[in-house]
């Protein structure tokens, strides 16, 4: 239990530090007695940590102190650069000299495990780099964005923001962000921002972000359960898509049973099916479907 406690404090002022004896002491459900000869022990072992007193007197560690890599196991310092060389596959910018310093530190080998590209194919993935950089930049340094914006139904404005933070979901970047025209948080599409401009304004703090990024599956759209019969050509879509559980096989296709909100989202899911797609039910789900189509067909022959 020592050694656990002894390790407890080392962590929590080298987060918070400072921190008094009787503070720890109620932390960790010791003595101040106690805590003392702990602190003793740390110092003990040749770690620079030390008591002053008076009004705002303390323990803490000589300043720029940081743990020496002997506090972690091999295993773990090659979980740390792992982690961190998963940052460098997300094309996380300056990450590499970092690695690379931490990998002689530790005295660790780097294995190239992973890589991720996130970008577009083409010319547009420069431009969406250029894009991520600016907004990494505006969320860090907190200031305020003005950009062109092109929304679900297409109308475009000029729209200003409080960069929060970047998400990624479902294969598409977002920008969470505080709308003060709305007064609230927005998510935008970074694929439908265009001539982002970075203001001298900056803000010191946003009103507090939603609890969830992307709202719940009930917040979107009443909810409907679904049952649907695919053909078996299409098996790889569902298996791209949807979660595995809700996927059941047969010799002629594929069963899918699963709850989804009644949006927009889902007509267009079904009807990217074709004729691959059976809606057993609701029936209300498949006369809307008919409709759509219908709607469609009928456009299409007065062209």
């Amino acid at each position: 239990m020592q050694a656990g406690r002894l390790f407890g404090i080392l962590y929590y002022i080298l987060d918070k530090r400072h921190a008094t004896a009787p503070e720890l002491a109620k932390k960790f459900e010791v003595s101040v007695r106690t805590i003392y000869r702990d602190i003793d022990a740390i110092s003990g072992a040749g770690i620079p940590i030390y008591v002053t007193t008076g009004r705002n007197g303390g323990i803490q560690f000589l300043d720029d102190y940081v743990l020496d890599k002997s506090f972690f196991s091999h295993k773990e310092r090659q979980e740390i650069l792992s982690g961190i060389q998963s940052l460098s596959a997300a094309q996380y910018p300056d990450i590499d000299h970092i690695l690379k310093k931490l990998g002689a530190t530790f005295q660790v080998g780097l294995t190239d495990w992973i890589e991720v590209d996130f970008s577009r194919w083409g010319s547009i993935a420069e431009h969406e780099n250029e894009l991520f950089r600016q907004l990494k930049q505006a969320i860090f340094e907190k200031q305020i964005i003005h950009f062109e914006y092109d929304n679900s139904s297409g109308t475009n404005s000029w729209r200003e923001a409080m960069p929060l933070k970047l998400v990624y979901k479902d294969k598409a970047w977002y920008l969470h962000a505080f709308c003060p025209i709305n007064r609230d948080t927005r998510l935008f599409r970074l694929t439908r921002m265009k001539n982002l401009t970075l203001t001298e304004a900056q803000f010191e703090h946003a009103p507090d972000a939603n609890e969830h990024v992307f709202p719940e599956p009930q917040e979107m759209g009443e909810l409907v359960e679904l049952e649907l019969d695919f053909s078996l050509e299409v098996g790889y879509r569902l298996y791209d898509t949807l979660d595995k559980s809700a996927i059941t096989k047969n010799e002629n296709g594929y069963i899918v049973k699963l709850t989804l909100p009644e949006t927009d989202w889902l007509y267009s899911f079904l009807m990217s099916f074709g004729d691959k797609v059976t809606i057993i039910r609701p029936e209300s789900v498949r006369r809307k479907l008919i409709e759509k189509y219908e709607a469609a067909l009928n456009h299409f022959k007065e062209v």
